[in-house]
């Protein structure tokens, strides 16, 4: 008999947007593995008798810090105790919940995965900027802008995507947001297609800029934004001066 693993999301920051089973399960856990990115106010909504560990990573720290937290989860759940892997956004959209889910299943430990609204669709909406719009995006992409170092080459095929999607979603892309929005122009996207630039979505400090994929780097650079940040690429951008609510 072992306990059980529970992979939830948090939501984008605000913690109003988590669901209601994840608050559920919060108050049985034995255990709580939270990440960087849950708000204060979400973990204090943790139960004083569950044992709570951090076990979130920062840009640029290692990546074997997963190798740690995989092996937590198995050692409490046979330790007979409910456990929840708590995320950020959702965990299974750059989450990296389906590797979890994968390592629990090769251990024979039973879990539960439980979504949450993950930051590309939260900061957007926050900032008035509908990811599809009748008139305006039929279609919506959601990319990372930071694959697995240890990938021998790049998948995600910018060029391509310039012409074959109306919106494009890419998170934890700030770092390369400059080469990222030159291999865009050079797959023939229009030079004056409008980018978001959304920080801290979701929250008090929720801070936006907007420009085009020919200026929004030197405008990051400016503005001295910094992560979290979600970039949102497309016409739908312009709609946030209209119906922007926050």
């Amino acid at each position: 008999m072992t306990g059980k693993v529970y992979l939830v999301g948090a939501g984008p920051g605000d913690s109003k947007l988590i669901t209601l089973r994840a608050v559920e399960l919060l108050e049985k856990a034995d255990v709580v593995l939270y990440d960087r990115l849950v708000s204060k106010k979400i973990i204090s909504m943790i139960p004083k008798k569950a044992e709570k560990i951090y076990v979130g990573r920062a840009v640029g720290d290692d990546t074997t810090h997963q190798n740690t937290t995989n092996d937590l989860m198995v050692q409490y759940a046979k330790s007979k105790k409910n456990v929840v892997r708590l995320k950020g956004g959702d965990p299974i959209i750059f989450g990296r919940g389906g590797e979890e889910a994968e390592f629990l299943k090769e251990n024979k430990v039973k879990y539960e995965i439980v979504p949450g609204i993950t930051s590309g669709i939260g900061s957007a909406t926050y900032a008035g900027i509908p990811l599809t719009h009748r008139k305006h995006a039929s279609s919506v992409v959601f990319v990372t802008g930071h694959e697995d170092p240890e990938k021998k080459k790049e998948i995600v095929k910018w060029k391509n995507l310039a012409k074959s999607v109306d919106t494009i979603v890419i998170m934890m892309g700030l770092s390369r947001i400059d080469v990222i929005c030159k291999q865009l122009i050079a797959g023939g996207m229009d030079k004056k297609t409008p980018v978001a630039v959304i920080q801290n979505g979701t929250t008090p400090k929720q801070k936006m800029i907007k420009g085009t994929v020919t200026n929004i780097a030197k405008k990051v650079k400016d503005n001295k934004i910094t992560p979290p940040t979600n970039i949102i690429i497309g016409k739908v951008v312009d709609l946030s001066e209209t119906i922007g609510w926050k």
